[in-house]
Formats: structure tokens, sequence, C-alpha cells
């Protein structure tokens, strides 16, 4: 509950900016910013905000969404405060949240065949030692001495009795960033390999120097997993002037098309019905002019939209 419109519109801003930064900052999951438009924003509200992901079969994800109620429903319900003027008035409300949904989001965005690829900011565990031959004398020791190393990093040692293949699969299939192979000859020579869940990259590295590299390297898999997703999105985002192109854009290419709105809900509805259900996602923070015109009416626009399919 905020005293006045102005606060409850800030903070409707601040809680949609601080939920897009979290998801590219910490999920690597690129989104777009936006207003819902009247037909798709919380019934009663002044206004929604959103962020849309896109996932890899080319459908958007409402993944945080962030509500400015005005004073209608502290109207409906008396909702009072005592101003400093000693007056009585309605106080401006706000909803914001995210939802277990995004765990969905970060399965669909990240995965692959083998299983979950997890960014390394939210794994729950970063690297799993897998120690090679580990009956021989002193690979399970030095596995765990390197655990002791790498405590400033979520670490964990497979010594179960399953073969060095099967802990590769599982650790793939986990999604865990890294795992770090070690066995004999990697002790003799002073070296561990380091391989990469998303690239499967092969990396040598020097025992003295892993604590530090695998910082690097867990570095490098959060920021390309931000670009390989953002990559996706930006080259599943088309352009429409007419109807015959939005039809086109949405059956050949998955994803987002952006297109003139006149701002009339029938349209909405039109456009719905004629692509087979795609939506208005928002209205970008940043619209671009496409054209003076709606893209289903032709009447003179009001907003650009980026439209799609969604979840």
């Amino acid at each position: 509950a905020h005293a006045t419109a102005e606060q409850a519109e800030e903070r409707t801003e601040l809680m949609l900016n601080l939920y897009a930064d979290f998801c590219e900052e910490v999920l690597a999951m690129p989104v777009v910013r936006g207003k819902k438009t009247d037909k798709e924003k919380f019934a009663g509200a002044e206004a929604t905000y959103t962020i849309e992901a896109l996932m890899h079969d080319g459908k958007a994800l409402q993944s945080g969404t962030s509500h400015n109620f005005g004073d209608g429903f502290a109207k409906a319900f008396e909702i009072q405060y005592l101003d400093k003027d000693n007056q009585l008035k309605y106080v401006h409300q706000t909803s914001w949240g995210m939802t277990t949904r995004l765990i969905g989001a970060i399965i669909m965005v990240h995965g692959d065949d083998n299983g979950l690829v997890l960014p390394p900011r939210i794994a729950p565990v970063q690297v799993m030692i897998v120690p090679i031959q580990q009956n021989k004398e002193g690979v399970l020791d030095k596995a765990y001495e390197l655990k002791e190393v790498l405590s400033g990093f979520k670490v964990k040692v497979d010594d179960s009795d399953k073969s060095p293949g099967w802990k590769f699969s599982e650790q793939e299939m986990l999604g865990i960033p890294t795992r770090i192979e070690i066995g004999p000859k990697d002790i003799e020579n002073g070296q561990v390999v380091v391989v990469r869940r998303d690239t499967r990259e092969k990396i040598v590295v020097a025992i003295d120097e892993i604590t530090t590299k695998l910082g690097e390297i867990l570095e490098t898999i959060q920021a390309d997993l931000y670009a390989k997703a953002k990559a996706f999105l930006d080259d599943h985002i088309s352009s429409a002037v007419t109807m015959d192109e939005m039809k086109d854009a949405v059956s050949e290419k998955k994803g987002f098309v952006k297109a003139m709105w006149c701002g009339d809900e029938a349209c909405e509805d039109e456009i719905k019905a004629q692509t087979g259900g795609v939506t208005s996602r928002c209205i970008p923070m940043e619209e671009e002019h496409l054209s003076d015109v709606c893209v289903c009416c032709g009447k003179p626009a009001k907003h650009m939209v980026y439209w799609g399919r969604a979840y």
C-alpha cells in the first residue's frame, strides 16, 4: 500500500525491472519488458507490466508481472490511512510476483536432449568431482582434497560405485555446470580435466590453478548461456505491417512478431482468430514505429506490440 499514485507507479516499475534483471543476470534468460494491453492486464488494475521470455519451441512465457491497482480496490474495501495533513485518504496498491513457472522457463530456455543445463549462479551443485579409477590408491583422497580446495564453490564428489560413464551422464542430466575428472595420470601430472556441461569442452587445468580457473570457467558459462539465449530470442523476432505478413511470420518463423496496433480490443480478438491463437504479449518500454496504421484494421496506430503464442 502506498500513499500516492506516483509512489505506486514507481514501485510497480521498480519491481518489474528487478525481476527482469534477476532473469537476465542470474537465470541467464533474456526477457522483453513491457506493459500489458487492457485486455491482458489484471482485472481492475490501472496497469500491468510484464516480462516475457521465449522458450525453445517459440512460445512466450509470462515470467513475472507487476500490477498498479491504483485506489480502486482501496475504495471497494474501504482501505484508508491518516495522511500527514490529518485527512483520511485511500491507499494506492501494488502487487507483484514471480512463480515456480520460472523453473519451467529455465528447463525450456537452457535444457537440451541430455537433460538440464543450469546457469552456475543458481545451480545447487556447480561442480561434480568424478574420480577415475577410484579404487587405486590415493585417487579418492585426492578428490576429497580437491573438494576442500574448492570449498568456495558448491562442490560434490561422486564416490559411488557407478562407472565413470554413468556418472558423466548423471552429471549432464542434472545440469551441473562443470565436472572435474581426476585419475592416477592426472595426479601424476599435477592436473585435472574440467568439462563444461553446456559445450562439453574439456579443459586441462593445473591443480594449483584450479580455484582461479574454475571461477573463470563458471563465469564464462553464465555469460555464454545468456548470449546463446539472447541470440535465439533476437533471431525469433519478426516484424509485420499487414495481416498477411503477420500470418506468414507466425507460421514460418516461431517466436515474437512486432506489429502496430490501434488500441481496439476487437483487433486483438481478430488477430487471435486469424492467426490461430496469437495474443498480445506486451507493449515494450521502448516502442518502434513500424507503420502509421494498425496491422489488423488499418486505422491509425497507437502502439507497437509484441505478439505471439504463449503458455
